[in-house]
């Protein structure tokens, strides 16, 4: 990379932390000014995570390194671009621009500092997602969850508060296994840049591994937490659910940050090249992804509560993610990246959904009644809802069209990308020595994670389709919905993008199995992050 690409590196991080930075000084009635400078930092983000996604997809291994302060990759903090941190990058910050764009006609007066913790979230994603080292990982989870904290409890109320007062302790917990993790790995290898130690794993003496082994244990159920993978995710479906629909929104990515670093360090750290580790525990990630799928889906199936379908759609996902990475292939490994980013905007998009089908119905099963209990009587507090904003032509058939959109993606049907998403993995799984290479013996792992994905999108499906009978259908006495163009707006954007990798799925598949590739193969990763100080 050249100078003043290296100098884009920093910026993911530095738009966000300034942006929320100025928010917590300005007075919270300058709603307004925050609005504008949120969306002028997130549109930033996003210009600058499509030019960074294009640098990082220009050559076959293109690595970009960002050292601070110029000092040495094993003693400073090290910022790393590679094609899958680009990719996470442009999701974080499509979902935080949705999550804004729909909170500005009523959400972000529900509570305090929406703006500022918002941006902060931003900042702990992006963060989480070009770290370098293993420490700095912690750093910012630890940034992203606090934000994340007032986030889950904004606009108050008793469901929303006792479900964010347990995530809080779930994650603060996880973060004490994440640190005693990182402790005894640095104990033994001495360093916690994660380039330094794919070299010295290799070279560990035999003594030092079981305690390395240890600490990486303890580290993947720290992730592991955090990914939601059954049965340490019964957080998750709570303080989804009773989130407010921008929080919830931004909150589908925070699941992925999980997936993510097990992914990276899976096959950076406990690849084949690490020698006789007992890698990072590949059998139970397969074993514990197609659990988590069957719990997703008997969830879905088992509820009638929108937010709470959408939380368990967020199970199948995760589970669906943890046992491609337990797969160990590089095609499934870029169909799971494929889907990771059609889930997480599917997701992010029902989550906004939800809370428009619902307000048509009576306050007792509006989600803005948690928030309403907080925030004085209901029925005025309605009245003055219900005068935001414009309402839309048509709005009925363009909330049922997007609902439509939203249980493909999310059921994995085509012709949307859930299901190219899908079909690559299954491809993968069926062909384990890749296409045209000749008949090869499909494991037992592998028929288990295509049996439970083929059962799971029907169990989605199911339960989609009972939902929009009731919501859009069945509609009793109900009336039809005051939306506003700015609230639809985001639900489109996200749907648009999906889309979008629809009609372009060739150009977009080769992206997300480059990307693998790179993944399995990090030798030249390892080269180019230890080669800046040569």
């Amino acid at each position: 990379m050249t100078g003043w690409q290296q100098q884009l590196l920093i910026a993911p991080i530095a738009l966000p932390l300034i942006a929320g930075a100025v928010m917590v000084v300005l007075d919270e009635k300058r709603s307004r000014l925050k609005a504008a400078i949120g969306i002028v930092s997130i549109l930033a983000m996003l210009g600058v995570a499509v030019a960074l996604a294009l640098r990082a997809d220009a050559g076959d291994t293109t690595i970009g390194v960002y050292r601070l302060g110029d000092w040495p990759t094993s003693f400073g903090i090290v910022l790393m671009l590679d094609r899958l941190s680009a990719l996470l990058l442009i999701l974080s910050a499509l979902l935080g621009l949705a999550a804004l764009l729909y909170a500005l006609p009523r959400w972000q007066g529900m509570g305090a500092h929406f703006h500022a913790l918002l941006q902060f979230q931003l900042m702990g994603l992006n963060g989480a997602f070009l770290t370098g080292d293993l420490f700095n990982l912690f750093v910012f989870f630890e940034v992203l969850l606090a934000a994340s904290y007032g986030l889950a409890l904004h606009g108050s109320g008793v469901a929303r508060v006792k479900a964010g007062l347990h995530y809080i302790a779930v994650n603060l917990a996880a973060s004490l296994l994440f640190l005693i993790g990182v402790s005894m790995i640095y104990s033994v290898a001495g360093t916690l840049n994660m380039a330094d130690l794919a070299a010295r794993i290799p070279q560990m003496p035999a003594a030092n591994r079981p305690l390395l082994e240890a600490g990486a244990a303890i580290l993947g159920v720290a992730f592991l937490v955090k990914a939601a993978m059954w049965p340490m995710g019964f957080w998750l479906m709570p303080t989804y659910s009773a989130a407010s629909p921008p929080s919830a929104a931004i909150f589908s990515m925070m699941s992925k940050v999980g997936v993510y670093a097990i992914l990276r360090l899976a096959l950076l750290l406990f690849g084949p090249e690490t020698g006789d580790s007992a890698g990072f525990g590949g059998t139970w990630l397969m074993v514990g992804g197609v659990a988590t799928i069957l719990f997703g889906a008997v969830s879905v199936l088992a509820t009638q509560d929108l937010p709470r379908l959408a939380g368990a759609g967020v199970y199948i996902s995760s589970g669906t993610l943890l046992a491609a990475i337990g797969a160990g292939q590089v095609a499934v490994t870029g169909g799971a990246l494929l889907y990771l980013a059609s889930s997480a905007l599917a997701t992010g998009a029902f989550f906004l959904l939800i809370e428009l089908l619902e307000r048509g119905r009576e306050v007792g099963a509006d989600m803005l009644a948690v928030t309403l209990e907080a925030y004085g009587d209901g029925d005025e507090e309605e009245e003055a809802v219900e005068a935001v904003g414009a309402p839309i032509p048509s709005t009925m058939a363009v909330l049922g069209v997007c609902f439509l959109c939203c249980a493909l993606l999310l059921s994995g049907l085509p012709p949307l990308s859930g299901f190219i998403a899908k079909f690559a993995m299954l491809s993968g799984i069926l062909n384990p020595n890749g296409l045209g290479q000749g008949p090869a013996l499909v494991s037992p792992g592998g028929w288990a994670l295509l049996t439970v994905l083929v059962l799971s999108g029907f169990a989605t499906l199911l339960s989609m389709a009972r939902a929009g009978i009731r919501n859009l259908w069945a509609t009793g006495d109900r009336g039809v919905p005051r939306v506003g163009a700015i609230e639809i707006a985001p639900v489109v954007l996200l749907l648009f993008v999906c889309l979008s990798m629809t009609v372009g799925a060739g150009p977009v598949m080769r992206y997300m199995q480059a990307a693998a590739v790179s993944l399995h193969t990090p030798q030249e990763y390892v080269r180019q992050v230890l080669g800046q100080v040569q």
